[in-house]
């Protein structure tokens, strides 16, 4: 289980999103498997009962809200960038983990970070995000209810470090390796280009992308179209199959433009020098 930190930022949508592995969303509802845990006061601000799973973008809201009930909240120097992303990964060959067992996982590593302490009424505002396989996202304001700003520890890694390896001897998960190889990153913000290639690929997934929705209407409505009697409709039923294989072809250049997205720039080499043998006299 190897712990990670990434650099703060204003508002908690990116990383819900990265943590999520695509866009926060007003329409997807984001129910106790994906949100596995979160801070105790929150039973105080749930929404109605009509009303039972918040949508990614009310996760959002919520953590962001802080930010409106103490508009002038700022660390001692002065940085207003409040929300504190912390992420998780186990070891690939590790068992998948039961939702209690990731819940288990997430307070205790909230407790190590800081961003809960037992008994404190007025802490910080965090979510646990286990949406993607191997993988567990904590995301927190740092601004308490009270308006104090929560100072997270300086040896805030070390500390992760240390519960990580406690949390794999309970659950019984493969080791991290110790030594030199065996150490904990600063994980940067996601850069322009992985935002836009999360969204070139929900737009090109075969599944649930939107085009994949508009592609398999297509050629329904297609095959509806030819089998009605007389034939009137083989026109139409064949521009419909041409405008379903652009609509297909679009999806695979999205898939391509997103993979080039992400792929690591390669510097160019430097022309080689061109060596001259000298003599000596």
């Amino acid at each position: 289980m190897i712990p990670g930190i990434h650099e703060r930022t204003y508002t908690p949508h990116d990383p819900l999103a990265e943590a999520l592995g695509r866009p926060v969303s007003p329409n997807e509802g984001l129910t106790e498997y994906t949100v596995v845990a979160h801070w105790p006061g929150l039973d105080y601000f749930s929404l109605d009962d009509e009303q039972r799973t918040w949508t990614s973008v009310q996760w959002a809201e919520h953590l962001e809200d802080p930010y409106l009930e103490h508009p002038f909240a700022a660390s001692p120097d002065d940085d207003r960038r409040a929300i504190l992303h912390l992420d998780v990964r186990l070891h690939p060959d590790d068992r998948e983990l039961t939702g209690p067992e990731w819940a288990e996982a997430a307070h205790r590593l909230a407790r190590a970070a800081g961003i809960e302490i037992p008994g404190k009424e007025h802490g910080c505002r965090w979510i646990a995000v286990h949406a993607q396989p191997g993988r567990l996202d904590l995301i927190a304001n740092l601004i308490h209810l009270d308006g104090a700003w929560h100072a997270p520890p300086t040896d805030i890694l070390r500390r992760l470090s240390d519960e990580a390896r406690r949390i794999e001897q309970d659950l019984r998960l493969i080791p991290v390796r110790t030594g030199p190889t065996a150490r904990l990153s600063i994980r940067p913000a996601p850069t322009a280009s992985a935002q836009l290639a999360i969204v070139l690929t929900q737009l090109a997934d075969e599944q649930v992308g939107p085009l994949a929705t508009v592609r398999g209407l297509v050629e329904h409505s297609a095959h509806r179209i030819a089998r009605q009697p007389g034939g009137a409709g083989n026109d139409a039923a064949h521009r419909l199959e041409l405008i379903a294989r652009r609509l297909h072809a679009i999806q695979q250049d999205l898939d391509s433009t997103a993979a080039q997205l992400v792929q690591p720039r390669v510097a160019a080499v430097p022309p080689a020098v061109r060596r001259t043998a000298h003599r000596s006299p």
